[in-house]
């Protein structure tokens, strides 16, 4: 196992946070609020990911589950946030 788990999902997060982070500033406020709250819980799931990392072993299966549920929640709502965004960008470009 890496030395973090989950580093390739954590780092790919990351990426579509920051990507989308860029994008913001040309959507409405409703938009930008959804973002809030995924940032929110994005600082959420790396503190219990960090958690979770400290305090488990590389063998705990239920960890590794619920850690990968976060993720998958996360991931989830960027994506959908990001679908949204570039609707928005691209009403803005008509």
């Amino acid at each position: 196992m890496t030395d973090a788990p989950f580093h390739q999902e954590r780092a790919s997060l990351k990426t579509l946070r920051d990507e989308l982070r860029l994008q913001i500033h040309l959507a409405g406020a409703e938009l930008r609020d959804t973002f809030e709250e995924l940032d929110r819980d994005w600082h959420r799931v790396e503190g219990q990911l960090s958690a979770m990392t400290a305090t488990a072993s590389d063998d705990a299966a239920d960890v590794k589950e619920a850690a990968s549920l976060l993720l998958d929640e996360l991931a989830e709502g960027f994506k959908h946030l990001r679908g949204r965004l570039q609707g928005a960008t691209s009403s803005h470009q008509r």
